[in-house]
């Protein structure tokens, strides 16, 4: 009554298995629709017809009724607002039920051809005519059962037996519902302290999909994912019971937490209390302790060996499934590098960057490692050159997902100049100046002002590359040959000017025999510079073993004695 008073039904056959109950359901209604619209007048009609049929009746009685329920009207002449006609395997008979708009499958017993003829008989559609049937097939759950268990509840046998029913008249359509739309986002139905029934949302962007909604609906929400799952496992490709369990499960888990990253001791924890669903449970009872975890590894074991059914593994990619473990740390990671160049403007960590606890610079030195590795394969297979192995390259695919987040993760030259190249850039695109001194910006813990400091002084060190994008992109102009500091003498450098000093020394005396204690002056661009001569002469004697060639000869030279 609930149904056709909703979906404003008038004329609706009632399809029964056994006559009693065809009789008892014609004789009950009445009062039950007469209670209805005394607790709702509104939604309920004041009046309703019903009576029942079966192939013992006489055919005069049979149009009679038939034509009571065709017209609306009853034996006494009162008009009804709904008329509802029982029968008992009497349609198959060739009787004309053109005029219903409705059909309720009180009972789905029977056979499969007797249950496509019931439907084509109860239809009887023609093309162009506009009109439109509905089916209503009750689920009466079990103990412990909720709508979730729409995989191996036997409550939902009989719908499922309807739509192997009418995809004999249209497979098309049925098949169309196996078509998971969207991602779900369907949460369960659930009741709140006053009793009233909240989430339950299966709309919105994971609603279910059009042609569901046009072929089935539910007196309460359902998953689309679980609903398409519903279609392939029990309609369209009758499952294993337990490969249907463990699809319920996934279902409900990948709805909870968002993936199929399964802990292998993962079991479906037991939320019955006394043989009733926990308050607020996820679960139903009927999947209590079943081993998700090891069915889960179990799947992604068949299918690394190939002896996987192509539409199992599409039941399961629609979940989620994510196949290797390293996908999922490539996923994770992945994940954490996003979080933190949402955070920090880049995806040019440091080392010791982290996110959420997870270590992103590591990740990212390994990826970009992986990635030198994938771009010299390239350069020689370019080349014509042998490829030792491809294992640890980083593949396209990987690259374009890094590379969307910034596309500079992975530069040729070091990151940290990177990093402080793009923190500059950032730094001029808030409208300040460019630093220019040591310790003027800091930001994420680099010195922008040393680092342009270093640009400016170190330019002939840069790539043309390089060069390029401090000039036109951040304004960085190289310094002058007199701005530059003087460049650390090195440990080469002071002995040069050691054998400067010795040359000198030499040249003036005509020998190299200089007194241990002597400090031999030399005058260079306006400055004078001592150095002592007498002990680094005695040092380089001691040391001749250790000297190369080339500075052996250039001792030689200045009159060095070596004994």
């Amino acid at each position: 009554m609930k149904a056709s008073a909703e979906e404003n039904f008038r004329r609706t056959l009632v399809f029964h298995h056994v006559v009693k109950e065809a009789e008892a359901f014609a004789a009950g209604l009445p009062d039950v629709a007469a209670q209805l619209h005394a607790s709702d007048p509104v939604l309920y009609p004041k009046t309703i017809w019903a009576d029942w049929l079966c192939g013992d009746h006489k055919p005069l009685h049979r149009r009679r009724l038939l034509g009571e329920f065709a017209a609306g009207v009853a034996t006494d002449g009162t008009v009804v607002e709904k008329c509802f006609l029982c029968s008992v395997k009497v349609l198959g008979e060739g009787v004309d039920t053109k005029n219903c708009d409705s059909v309720y499958w009180a009972d789905v017993r029977g056979s499969m051809p007797d249950l496509v003829q019931a439907v084509g008989r109860a239809l009887r559609m023609q093309p162009g005519e506009g009109k439109m049937a509905s089916l209503v097939v009750p689920v009466l759950l079990g103990p412990g059962e909720t709508a979730d268990n729409m995989l191996t509840s036997r409550a939902f046998g009989g719908l499922a037996k309807l739509l192997e029913a009418l995809r004999a008249h249209d497979a098309r359509i049925v098949e169309t519902l196996a078509e998971q739309q969207a991602p779900s986002r369907y949460k369960p139905v659930r009741k709140d302290e006053s009793g009233k029934s909240t989430g339950g949302s299966g709309e919105g962007s994971g609603g279910v999909s059009a042609p569901a909604k046009a072929l089935l609906k539910f007196s309460t929400p359902r998953d689309p994912a679980a609903l398409a799952a519903f279609i392939n496992l029990r309609v369209l490709n009758p499952e294993h019971e337990h490969w249907r369990r463990g699809v319920e499960a996934a279902v409900i888990y990948a709805r909870e937490h968002g993936d199929l990253r399964v802990p292998f001791t993962f079991r479906v924890p037991a939320a019955a209390v006394d043989g009733q669903e926990a308050e607020g449970a996820v679960w139903p009872a009927s999947l209590a302790n079943f081993p998700l975890g090891q069915w889960t590894a179990d799947a992604r074991r068949f299918y690394a060996r190939g002896e996987m059914d192509e539409d199992r593994v599409a039941q399961l990619e629609k979940l989620g499934m994510i196949w290797s473990h390293f996908d999922v740390a490539w996923e994770e990671g992945l994940t954490a590098a996003r979080g933190w160049a949402a955070e920090s403007g880049h995806l040019l960590a440091p080392l010791d960057a982290t996110f959420q606890g997870a270590a992103v610079g590591i990740w990212l030195k390994n990826a970009r490692a992986a990635a030198r590795k994938a771009a010299e394969n390239e350069r020689r297979r370019a080349e014509g050159l042998p490829v030792e192995s491809s294992a640890g390259a980083l593949s396209d695919e990987r690259r374009e997902q890094l590379e969307e987040i910034d596309a500079s993760w992975c530069p040729s030259w070091p990151v940290t100049w990177q990093r402080a190249f793009h923190l500059v850039r950032m730094h001029l695109d808030a409208g300040e100046a460019l630093p220019t001194e040591a310790g003027d910006v800091l930001r994420q813990g680099e010195d922008l002002g040393r680092w342009v400091q270093s640009v400016r002084y170190g330019w002939d060190e840069l790539t043309t590359v390089q060069q390029w994008m401090c000039e036109q992109v951040l304004g960085i102009e190289p310094a002058p040959e007199e701005e530059k500091p003087q460049r650390p003498r090195t440990q080469a450098d002071k002995w040069n000017a050691h054998l400067a000093a010795a040359r000198q020394f030499f040249e003036r005396e005509g020998h190299l025999k200089v007194p241990r204690k002597h400090v031999e002056t030399v005058s260079e661009d306006g400055r004078e510079d001592q150095y002592r001569l007498g002990a680094w002469v005695n040092n380089q004697r001691s040391r001749a073993a250790g000297l190369s060639p080339e500075r052996v000869e250039q001792l030689s030279k200045v009159g060095m004695r070596w004994s």
